[in-house]
């Protein structure tokens, strides 16, 4: 809708500008003549340039305009209202010094007058645009309404498997999530194709994604928006992702282990939900005592196996005997790797 109406409107201008000049043309040509020559040279001219204007207009302005408008979705909000600001500043600073810059002798007196707005200009708005982060933190503690909105927020592209891993719900409304939301179109395709497939399995993994994205945009204290980018000569949708994470400067937020490597080789930030459930998990030290429930057997003799609240895995030596039963146990050591952390343990008393 926004592309058609662009189009009409440079081909008004286009039209408004082109039939200017055959009027003026017309003009030029009908001076001196008179009956239908006159008549002719005054019709012709505005009516082939207007045409002209129209039709041609278009075809030259709507490439470079395109161009231009891809540029400017590379660039926050926050960091072209910061950039406008600092330019301004600049300008001002200049004007204030032109002036003394215009006595100087010679060609010194025009010069210097534009180096110096380029100068100041320039630095205004690196020097705003350099402080993003703190106005969007200013945004965020006096302005909450308007962060909320993703202004000043820094933006978290999502993977199609942490969406449906389904943990990020959690995560989003502890607040530790701090930024806008970034939900590609081509992950909700991918997600809408999952859902679609006669595989049972994958129908409901896609239709858990699904939900999570409506709890996700219903309930969650952050910002979501959707994505229109696509990258169409990219093979496969993690290629897609790493593309509109450089594009966007912003990490990926993922449970996929190829994809975060792949992610940490072209530099760029991943936040993994694994890694921040293995990060909060609470520290279990040699020694300490805690209850377990024995619920299957281990893989060697006599082990019992149980889980803590958080999924970590409690090996207990002797406990077999105890299957089914809550035991209270003592723990000898932990091994961490990288599937995750597993306790080992032996009954208290043994």
């Amino acid at each position: 809708m926004f592309v058609n109406g662009l189009i009409v409107l440079i081909r008004i201008v286009g039209a408004i500008f082109f039939g200017f000049i055959g009027l003026r043309t017309g003009q030029a040509l009908a001076e001196g003549d008179t009956g239908l020559t006159r008549i002719i040279f005054w019709v012709a001219p505005p009516v082939g340039f207007t045409i002209f204007g129209a039709m041609a207009t278009p075809l030259v302005l709507l490439p470079p305009i395109r161009k231009f408008q891809e540029w400017a979705q590379q660039i926050k909000p926050m960091q072209m209202v910061l950039g406008i600001f600092g330019l301004i500043a600049g300008l001002l600073v200049s004007a204030l010094l032109t002036p003394w810059l215009v006595t100087l002798p010679g060609v010194g007196g025009f010069l210097a007058p534009l180096v110096m707005s380029f100068l100041l200009g320039t630095l205004g708005v690196a020097a705003l645009v350099s402080r993003e982060e703190e106005f969007a933190a200013f945004l965020g503690r006096y302005l909450p309404g308007l962060a909320k909105t993703g202004w000043g927020s820094r933006d978290i592209v999502i993977d199609t498997s942490a969406i449906i891993d389904g943990r990020i719900t959690d995560v989003a409304q502890t607040g530790f999530l701090q930024g806008t939301l970034v939900v590609p179109r081509f992950v909700l395709d991918e997600l809408r194709h999952i859902a679609d497939s006669p595989d049972a399995l994958r129908r409901n993994r896609g239709r858990r994604g699904l939900e999570v994205l409506g709890r996700l945009q219903k309930d969650a204290p952050i910002p979501i928006r959707v994505a229109e980018e696509d990258f169409e000569d990219a093979r496969d949708v993690d290629a897609k992702l790493i593309r509109l994470a450089k594009k966007l400067n912003a990490p990926i937020l993922t449970n996929d282990f190829n994809l975060n490597r792949i992610a940490e080789l072209e530099d760029l930030k991943v936040l993994n939900v694994n890694e921040l459930a293995n990060a909060v998990k609470v520290v279990v030290l040699p020694g300490e005592e805690m209850a377990v429930r024995i619920i299957q057997e281990g893989k060697e003799m006599g082990q019992g196996v149980g889980f803590l609240d958080d999924g970590t895995m409690v090996v207990v030596e002797g406990g077999r005997r105890y299957l089914n039963e809550q035991l209270d146990v003592i723990v000898t050591r932990v091994l961490q790797t990288m599937a995750g952390r597993m306790i080992f343990a032996q009954p208290k008393g043994a």
